[in-house]
């Protein structure tokens, strides 16, 4: 346990950051989730409302440093190749 006063708020601050972090990260499994699943159902609808939101949580998950940019771009593509499987 820190004793100067400096190293305390740093333990808080650590603490909520972690927190948010696992809230976000949690969030963009989720869309991912959902998004896999409209396209594997052949859903056309639902997975190209869902590309706009996984595609918009993949860029803040890179902007965030919660994954690298080149996995970002990777995941993109991925989910552009999927969608266009689909024939939207």
């Amino acid at each position: 346990m820190p004793n100067i006063k400096s190293a305390k708020k740093r333990v808080l601050v650590t603490e909520a950051k972690t927190l948010q972090n696992k809230m976000f990260k949690s969030s963009y499994k989720t869309a991912v989730k959902k998004y896999e699943s409209a396209v594997e159902a052949g859903d056309k609808e639902a997975a190209i409302a869902l590309y706009k939101a996984v595609v918009k949580k993949v860029d803040q998950a890179a902007a965030r440093g919660i994954i690298h940019a080149n996995a970002a771009a990777r995941k993109k593509s991925q989910f552009t190749l999927m969608l266009n499987k689909l024939g939207a």
